[in-house]
């Protein structure tokens, strides 16, 4: 028992660690991706085709990722995502094409990842990893654990934030090309992703291929799908905001990149800290409560967002707001894991993240064109308020909803 209960938690610690590194990297990129497709040449429209395409892929791999690593096991497909992101910014190296940078970030879905909560996207590593992580867990330390894990994910994405100046130091210092000067970022992802393979290939998983069609339980199948249609109307709000927030930033104030990178680096710091607080306030309102009203609390701070006449009031707001905006998302993950049967997992995390990135999939183009034709806060504006909508339904729905650790000892539904 004493073997089992080790290996478990140095499970936990590889995982949170190849989080860490995972946001580390997709912080950055988030943070210059737009810019650098900028500096390309190319329009706010094609920037926005290349973010939408991103997160259509994203959607779509997310499912089938989801779906195959209940089947075929978690480690493996994490494995194959690390792989497969070596190859999506190897071409980023090599190629400045447009036929290549779409076919790269369908490969890997780089500007899918949104620049929020210390670059926690990834898209389709996400479900795997946290099906993989509710499994070292139980009812009474999940909510701390991935609390835990999305809080190493948000500080070493807060250092990434600051490596997001590289480029602008190598032209300044070293006069390198400005197009040249974004390669060694990409080159970095390579790096790091070749570590991720060997840590994720340290994991210890017993999987038990499904051998009859696994099919969600009524209960969490009505609870997912109320998550889900409720993400569709919240995403197609972040998606107005989230992916292009550096580019306005660029575009409204002409900021350069280290201050962009030390603006986020505050921002996913202070995410960092309500993925430590929001067991803590969980436990004292409950995980409804602590998801509704922080989330619609950052929902009106980004529709004030444009009213900011300077740089630096828009950037207190942004940061102020990460505290508010990403305290649900430890929550929101384990709540889903938390209800539905072990083997379902990987799939319910699946639907939920598809659900979440499939407005995402047209939202960026909608912001790009907004700001193309009316004006660079009409999506601003537009997001929070969609958010805002999403927040109030969510409260209305899941009031009453109580996850299982909120629940009775006898009440709780076995999750082994």
């Amino acid at each position: 028992m004493k073997f089992i209960s080790e290996n478990l938690q140095r499970d936990v610690l590889v995982l949170t660690a190849s989080r860490g590194v995972r946001a580390f990297a997709f912080s950055y990129l988030n943070i210059i991706f737009a810019i650098y497709l900028n500096q390309l040449g190319y329009s706010t429209m094609t920037v926005g085709l290349v973010i939408s395409t991103a997160f259509a892929s994203s959607a779509v791999l997310t499912a089938v990722w989801g779906f195959l690593s209940d089947r075929y096991g978690r480690k493996k497909i994490l494995i194959l995502l690390a792989a497969l992101t070596i190859v999506s910014n190897t071409i980023y190296v090599l190629f400045s094409q447009l036929f290549f940078i779409f076919s790269a970030v369908m490969i890997s879905n780089v500007g899918a990842g949104g620049t929020g909560g210390g670059g926690q996207g990834g898209g389709p590593f996400n479900p795997v990893e946290q099906a993989l992580l509710a499994e070292k867990c139980t009812a009474e330390n999940r909510n701390r654990i991935f609390s835990t894990n999305a809080f190493a994910g948000s500080i070493m994405g807060s250092l990434g934030a600051l490596v997001a100046g590289l480029p602008q130091y190598l032209q300044e210092r070293w006069g390198w090309q400005p197009i040249l000067s974004y390669k060694p970022l990409f080159a970095l992802t390579i790096l790091l992703s070749v570590g991720l393979i060997f840590a994720y290939a340290s994991i210890i998983e017993h999987h038990v291929p499904q051998k009859r069609e696994t099919k969600i339980s009524k209960q969490g199948g009505m609870l997912v799908t109320k998550i889900s249609l409720l993400g569709l109307i919240d995403n197609l709000g972040s998606g107005l905001v989230g992916p292009l927030m550096s580019y306005w930033f660029f575009l409204r104030f002409g900021v350069e990149l280290k201050s962009l990178g030390f603006m986020f680096f505050l921002s996913y710091f202070l995410a960092a800290l309500s993925f430590l607080a929001a067991p803590m306030i969980a436990r004292h309102i409950g995980v409804v409560r602590t998801m509704a009203f922080s989330h619609g609390a950052a929902s009106l701070l980004n529709i004030i967002l444009p009213l900011a006449p300077t740089f630096t009031v828009a950037a207190a707001i942004t940061i102020s707001r990460s505290f508010l905006a990403y305290l649900d998302n430890p929550l929101r993950s384990s709540f889903i894991m938390g209800v539905v049967k072990p083997e379902e997992r990987g799939s319910a995390a699946g639907i939920t993240t598809l659900s979440r990135q499939v407005p995402m999939a047209v939202s960026p183009t909608l912001a790009a064109y907004l700001m193309q034709s009316f004006s660079l806060n009409v999506p601003i504006f537009l997001g929070g308020f969609l958010q805002l909508v999403s927040d109030c339904a969510f409260y209305g729905l899941f009031r009453n909803v109580r996850p299982p650790e909120e629940q009775p000892s006898e009440l709780q539904p076995a999750t082994r």
